[in-house]
């Protein structure tokens, strides 16, 4: 009887360990498979996803991208959009235009038949080549529809505007504004698949108030700042930053370090492009006094609106 007994002992001993360590395994299977889901947003399927090697990865860049209201008599509404992929949605050719002077073999009047005159004084000069060297006018980098860039300029951010802008940020900061330039230079290549969205989107005549071709963008020149305020991102790139106090502030503070807001409301007869509360270009601090002060756009103050 005894020696029964204890092979019986023995027996639910090693019938416990078992049980012990088969419910400990199970107890590390769930609290693994909980913070695996966890890992993953609390998402059951995007988890099961990840472990089949099917998981999405977010796109690098995400490009503010405008958009016109259907309501015309209102200004038009900037928003967020679909990232933009690598590869151009169609080529953008170049204007096949005359250069200024006649080619060999060609009369005068041939060659200014070939550029055609813009339809209004703001408009793009139909049949116009992109330029050998960039346009300066009193000292002034100018990109607009009338005064395009080369296509291989690319000079990159300008390092003089980025330490003005961080100076202007500082300040901005000790007022409890906490600004971001969420979009500075842009190369042709670049533009060419933005601006192609927007005409695939909008088409031309609407994107054409809102998006420079490629060539003409302000961007390119390394000089344009786009400007938002962190952690409002909603307002980025939409005409309702304008109402916000980052906005405001810039609009009668940004003049004292060298940058003037670009496109204002009600100048797109002078400027060619609809107002953007965020656009501001740097010319440096003696120009952007001059121009703030007397309450005029970049083409009024170089002389060629």
């Amino acid at each position: 009887m005894k020696k029964r007994g204890r092979f019986s002992t023995q027996k639910r001993k090693r019938t416990t360990k078992w049980t012990n360590m088969i419910v400990g395994l199970i107890f590390i299977l769930l609290i693994g498979s909980v913070v695996w889901i966890g890992a993953n947003g609390w998402n059951i399927e995007r988890a099961v996803k990840s472990l089949q090697g099917n998981t999405e990865q977010p796109s690098e860049f995400e490009e503010i991208e405008p958009k016109l209201d259907n309501d015309a008599t209102t200004e038009s509404e900037i928003e967020k959009a679909n990232e933009l992929e690598e590869t151009p949605l169609r080529e953008v050719k170049e204007a096949p235009n005359a250069a200024e002077d006649p080619k060999e073999g060609e009369s005068k009047d041939q060659s200014e038949q070939a550029q055609k005159k813009p339809s209004n004084p703001i408009g793009y000069i139909e049949g116009q080549e992109l330029p050998a060297e960039p346009k300066y006018i009193k000292g002034v980098l100018i990109a607009s529809k009338q005064y395009p860039l080369p296509k291989d300029f690319a000079p990159g951010e300008s390092k003089e505007a980025r330490a003005a802008f961080d100076e202007m940020a500082a300040a901005a900061a000790t007022s409890g504004i906490n600004l971001q330039a969420f979009s500075t230079y842009r190369s042709y290549d670049y533009q060419v698949t933005l601006y192609n969205r927007y005409v695939e989107r909008d088409g031309r005549e609407a994107a054409d108030r809102y998006s420079a071709r490629p060539g003409y963008s302000e961007h390119q020149t390394g000089l344009a700042f786009d400007i938002g305020e962190v952690n409002h991102e909603k307002h980025w790139a939409s005409t309702s930053f304008g109402d916000t106090e980052a906005a405001k502030w810039l609009g009668a503070n940004a003049n004292q370090y060298g940058f003037i807001l670009r496109y204002p409301e009600g100048k797109e007869e002078i400027t060619g492009y609809m107002h953007e509360s965020w656009h501001y270009r740097y010319v440096g601090k003696e120009k952007a006094e001059q121009i703030f002060k007397r309450n005029i756009t970049l083409e009024e103050y170089l002389g060629v609106h």
